[in-house]
């Protein structure tokens, strides 16, 4: 006799798939009778996650001091260098301070910082002085000194015309497209040492290099020719290790492990020390070499080599810059023109043989590690630098005048003028140095009257320009015919 399979008839296996206990269901089904049969409870597939395979290991910031009072002595620089450059925009280099308050997102104060103590925090720099009838507005003026130092500041960039465009023909060279907007290069030009105008003068002056065109991001400056003596790396900044050097090797022989060349009082994970010594290894990529679109690049080179190039495009234009630093966030901007990786910052602290990334100041600096000794000094001294050794000698001055005038009176500080250098860090806006925005934004229709005021009028023991007569004395503007307004 055969016996034939029956069906199952437990209720309690129907939802064997459901992550309800079978009685809980039988339950809930004798009380719900009448109704429509609830749709059993079906659990969603979980894809598995993908595997990574880490190769980066993180890195944290071991701090440099020596490098860090550089980044923080450029931050304290920051509202005199800004005001310097709105006085000079102007061909009387002076302007009112109801049109200054105007300007305070460019020049970084937040709102409870006052404008005028701000002024007298450098008096050998700015002086304060009354406008011509009828308004007789209290003004902001460049001291004989300032004058002095911006028109030999001048003077060095027209001597060093050629060098300046050398630096913006490398840049265009390192970017695929050989095109950048003047937008961003706004953005790097004062660590590269050029003028505040150089898209007027600058970028037209050199017609056998770069020419500036319409796009439709806005105006860029493109390259015209490809000059192979400039398409070479940097050569290394840090000499030869001399007899005296102390990590010179005792006996010249190959060492037996593969060495990683580190600043001092910095040790890093045995992991991510083979990383790198692994990426050194590699085959040099020259930033110059690489031709064509971002996609065709990032399939030809895996992704160590994408990070060496990213690390020689970076090294060379650190290079350029004056004091072989600048900001972060500068650099940010240039990631698709130079093809460099979005998490940009990461890629800094995952070299610090290379670069180190100082939390100093408002925002965060990068310096190249090679142009710098030990005691945080640089080894290639730049013409440009001099001058603002000078403008910090100015500050300085400054500085110890607020301090006689103090124990002079014999009463303590003026209203905001008090001389805590780290408050003023503090209470700094993170503003954009773009010079251009200031103007779109609207800062009023007055802004033009100061320039309109006749020569006549003025007061001329108050607004003479006696740049022009210290300039002449000192033998520093020989037949140059004085400053030019911006």
């Amino acid at each position: 006799m055969a016996l034939v399979a029956l069906p199952n008839l437990n209720p309690s296996r129907r939802y064997r798939s459901s992550f309800l206990p079978p009685t809980t269901m039988s339950s809930s089904s004798s009380k719900t009778a009448g109704m429509p049969a609830a749709l059993p409870y079906r659990s969603k597939k979980l894809r598995p996650a993908p595997l990574r395979t880490v190769v980066r290991s993180s890195a944290k910031i071991v701090r440099c001091p020596p490098l860090d009072r550089h980044a923080a002595k450029h931050s304290r620089l920051r509202f005199a260098r800004k005001l310097k450059t709105l006085l000079l925009s102007k061909p009387r280099h002076f302007l009112p301070l109801r049109i200054l308050s105007r300007c305070r997102p460019y020049l970084g104060l937040p709102p409870s910082r006052s404008l005028l103590s701000m002024v007298l925090r450098y008096p050998a720099l700015f002086r304060l002085l009354h406008s011509p009838s009828p308004a007789s507005l209290l003004s902001v003026a460049l001291t004989p000194a300032a004058e002095a130092l911006a028109a030999r500041e001048s003077l060095v960039r027209s001597r060093l015309d050629s060098a300046l465009a050398a630096k913006l023909h490398r840049l265009l060279m390192l970017a695929p497209r050989r095109s950048l907007l003047l937008s961003k290069l706004v953005h790097v030009a004062p660590d590269l040492g050029l003028p505040p105008n150089f898209r007027s003068r600058l970028c037209n002056s050199h017609p056998d290099r770069f020419h500036t065109a319409d796009t439709s991001y806005g105006r860029a400056l493109q390259l015209v020719a490809w000059d192979p003596a400039l398409a070479v790396p940097f050569p290394s900044f840090r000499p030869p290790p001399s007899e005296d050097d102390d990590r010179r090797p005792i006996i010249d022989r190959p060492p037996r492990f593969k060495h990683l060349p580190l600043r001092r009082g910095l040790h890093l994970k045995r992991r991510h020390r083979d990383y790198l010594i692994r990426l050194r290894e590699l085959p040099d990529v020259s930033p110059y070499a690489v031709a064509g679109d971002e996609q065709e690049l990032g399939r030809r080179m895996s992704a160590e080599e994408a990070e060496k190039r990213a690390c020689a495009v970076v090294r060379e234009v650190l290079g350029m810059t004056v004091e072989k630093r600048t900001l972060v966030d500068h650099l940010t901007h240039f990631r698709k023109d130079f093809g460099l990786p979005n998490r940009l910052r990461s890629m800094l602290v995952r070299h610090p043989e290379m670069f180190y990334v100082s939390v100093k100041g408002v925002r965060h600096s990068v310096f190249l590690v090679e142009a710098y000794d030990d005691k945080g000094k640089l080894l290639v001294e730049d013409e440009l630098l001099a001058e603002k050794e000078r403008l910090m000698e100015l500050v300085r001055e400054g500085k110890r005048m607020r301090r006689e005038r103090r124990r002079d009176v014999g009463y303590g500080a003026d209203v905001g003028d008090h001389d805590e250098e780290e408050d003023e860090d503090s209470n700094e806006v993170d503003e954009d140095d773009d010079f251009a925005n200031l103007f779109e934004a609207g800062i009023g229709d007055d802004w033009e009257e100061i320039s309109n005021w006749a020569g006549d009028d003025l007061v001329e023991d108050e607004v003479e320009e006696f740049w022009v007569k210290k300039a002449a004395s000192m033998g520093i503007v020989e037949g140059s015919g004085g400053l030019e307004a911006w």
